[in-house]
């Protein structure tokens, strides 16, 4: 049974203007981090600062605010790089989200690497952004996808793993932290692994939920591409982040052509193009998107990723505790709380999680329902759904408690 005389409280809440709302006439408990998290008042002032105080276009003007944000917009690429351990920060792409980040590896690595016969191996706890763009390019080129299967504990059968890498696997995409289960995937092992089978394979890890949850080092990862998105790392949407080494982006064709990524252009010889990463930056950016993921950064270094992660840790042994006690509840996911990061993903054999979800909402706790970008995953656990809760570092006690106060009364209305 859940301690009730616990104290957890987030000190960072008060950064958090929205969550001083309240939703259905009560306290909001925000518990869905994990599809997009609240922004915190220094993102939206960064913002705020660039729209009324100096806003223009970047990289062409020659004029003094032009200059300035062009040297912010640059400078964040370098704290990116910084944050992630890349060694330079022209390892940073910067993309809308980091689905744009997998379909660019796909669109131009992958489209110019692989070949009909080769094969990749994805597992079935991908987000659909990372199955989806790699079957499109399958369905074109002709190559063979291999699943990693899921263990009925919700983590990756590694033995099977193994067994699926053969002479022609070309590329391996994992997923850091299932977004669904909440699973950490054991990426220094897999990474390993795969080198040790053959150096050549590339490995892409999707880090949307890593990130967000704990360190990272893409450096000390050795994987070739690192992605992840700007929305669940209390930054605003429309900005998300590539890290490809560098020899690979160097090599890699421009994925969309436009303004900002040529040299010069000619009708009649043709188009040349940036280096990396610019090259793949096409248009006008997402400026004040990306001063703004800037100032969540450093939001997070001030704070310490150390102490969100210990601060998270402390919440979801709580509320494991704290919902395991619910009759007729499953959690879904890896009992190792030491192996899963601040999302429980659960049904009620008394309600779908549709009916779950609207119920919570009625007692002002927000939670996600349904299949999470998951259908692989939900197919091969049995089920159709989950209701998913989401703890972020605004996350305290209170939100907990008034999800348990929710399902009861989910209980209550459908038993």
């Amino acid at each position: 049974m859940a301690d009730d005389t616990i104290e957890i409280t987030s000190p960072y809440r008060a950064d958090f203007p929205a969550l001083s709302k309240t939703m259905n006439g009560k306290p909001l408990a925000f518990l869905d981090s994990a599809a997009s998290a609240q922004k915190p008042q220094a993102v939206i002032e960064s913002m705020d600062t660039v729209l009324t105080g100096g806003y223009s276009n970047i990289h062409r003007g020659l004029y003094e605010i032009s200059q300035n944000l062009t040297q912010e917009f640059e400078n964040t690429r370098k704290k990116i790089a910084n944050f992630i351990g890349a060694s330079s920060e022209k390892n940073i792409v910067f993309t809308r989200n980091a689905t744009e980040g997998i379909n660019l590896v796909a669109q131009s690595w992958g489209r110019a690497n692989l070949t009909a016969g080769d094969e990749i191996i994805i597992t079935h706890m991908e987000h659909h952004a990372n199955i989806v763009p790699w079957q499109i390019l399958a369905e074109q080129i002709g190559f063979i996808i291999k699943v990693v299967p899921v263990l009925s504990d919700g983590t990756l059968d590694l033995g099977a793993f193994k067994n699926l890498l053969s002479d022609n696997t070309k590329f391996v995409g994992v997923v850091e932290i299932s977004n669904a289960l909440g699973t950490i995937n054991p990426i220094d092992k897999i990474i390993k692994m795969v080198r040790g089978y053959n150096s050549d394979i590339k490995i892409l890890i999707d880090g949307s939920q890593g990130i967000v949850h704990r360190s990272v080092n893409v450096t000390a990862m050795d994987a070739d591409f690192y992605l992840f998105t700007g929305h669940k790392l209390y930054a605003p949407t429309g900005i998300g982040v590539l890290y490809g080494k560098y020899d690979l982006l160097q090599f890699m064709p421009p994925y969309q052509g436009g303004g900002d990524m040529i040299e010069r252009v000619s009708l009649s010889s043709g188009t040349t193009y940036r280096e990396a990463p610019y090259k793949f930056e096409a248009g006008t950016p997402a400026i004040v998107e990306v001063i703004g993921l800037g100032a969540a950064v450093d939001y997070l270094v001030d704070i310490s990723m150390d102490k969100i992660m210990e601060h998270e840790r402390k919440l979801l042994e709580y509320a494991t505790q704290a919902i395991s006690d619910i009759d007729g509840l499953t959690l879904y996911g890896t009992k190792d709380l030491t192996q899963k990061a601040g999302i429980l993903s659960f049904t009620m054999d008394c309600a779908h999680s549709s009916d779950i979800g609207m119920i919570l909402d009625q007692c002002g706790v927000a939670v996600r329902s349904g299949h999470h970008c998951a259908m692989p995953l939900m197919e091969a656990m049995g089920i159709d759904s989950t209701a998913r809760a989401s703890l972020a570092l605004y996350s305290d006690k209170s939100d907990i408690d008034a999800l348990i106060s929710g399902l009861k009364k989910v209980q209550e209305l459908f038993r």
